[in-house]
């Protein structure tokens, strides 16, 4: 049991049983489950009490109703943090579906030692055209540009819409995102 000795204060808020169980194999930590995405009002009170008390870290399955999810609770509960892992890191061996119970545990430490907590506070500089010119939106090679960079900066797959809505919402700069795009053209010219 040695091999877990990373502790996080935040209660860190999952979908299910199984979510728990794999987290609780990688860091000590407590957990909320939302039991899918119907979450009712007991536990929506129950997020927004550990919320007061020690923060919470939403780290849902990289689909759509892990999406659902964090959007509803992150809707609900002003400042919470997020971590995120990508589809391919949350894969089963056997193909078999997507979620947290099927990533290692080192792929789990890795997500949850960066955490991004949303913020409105100063207004990030990137706009959409930014992201043309990168060739993040409306190029032949944007989708797979999109997925790189999400991954590097681990902040979830979204689309051209959702990126810029991410970059802002996680305080990326400007400086930053031409930093990770440069590695990622870099790579595309191998």
């Amino acid at each position: 049991m040695g091999e877990c000795s990373v502790q996080i204060q935040e209660i860190i808020v999952v979908e299910g049983k199984d979510d728990t169980s794999k987290i609780k194999q990688a860091v000590k930590a407590d957990t909320i489950e939302t039991n899918g995405s119907a979450i009712n009002e007991q536990i929506m009170e129950q997020i927004k009490h550990a919320q007061e008390k020690r923060g919470i870290i939403i780290f849902t399955d990289p689909d759509y109703p892990g999406q659902r999810i964090r959007h509803i609770v992150s809707e609900s509960v002003p400042g919470c943090k997020h971590a995120f892992l990508t589809k391919d890191e949350a894969r089963a061996k056997q193909d078999k579906g997507i979620g947290i119970e099927h990533a290692t545990i080192e792929t789990i430490k890795e997500a949850l030692s960066q955490v991004y907590e949303l913020t409105e506070i100063q207004p990030v500089n990137i706009k959409k055209d930014d992201l043309i010119e990168l060739g993040l939106v409306g190029g032949p090679h944007a989708k797979d540009r999109r997925e790189k960079l999400t991954k590097q900066l681990r902040i979830g797959y979204a689309n051209g819409k959702q990126l810029l809505k991410r970059l802002h919402m996680f305080q990326i700069s400007k400086e930053c995102l031409a930093e990770e795009m440069a590695v990622i053209l870099q790579e595309e010219k191998r």
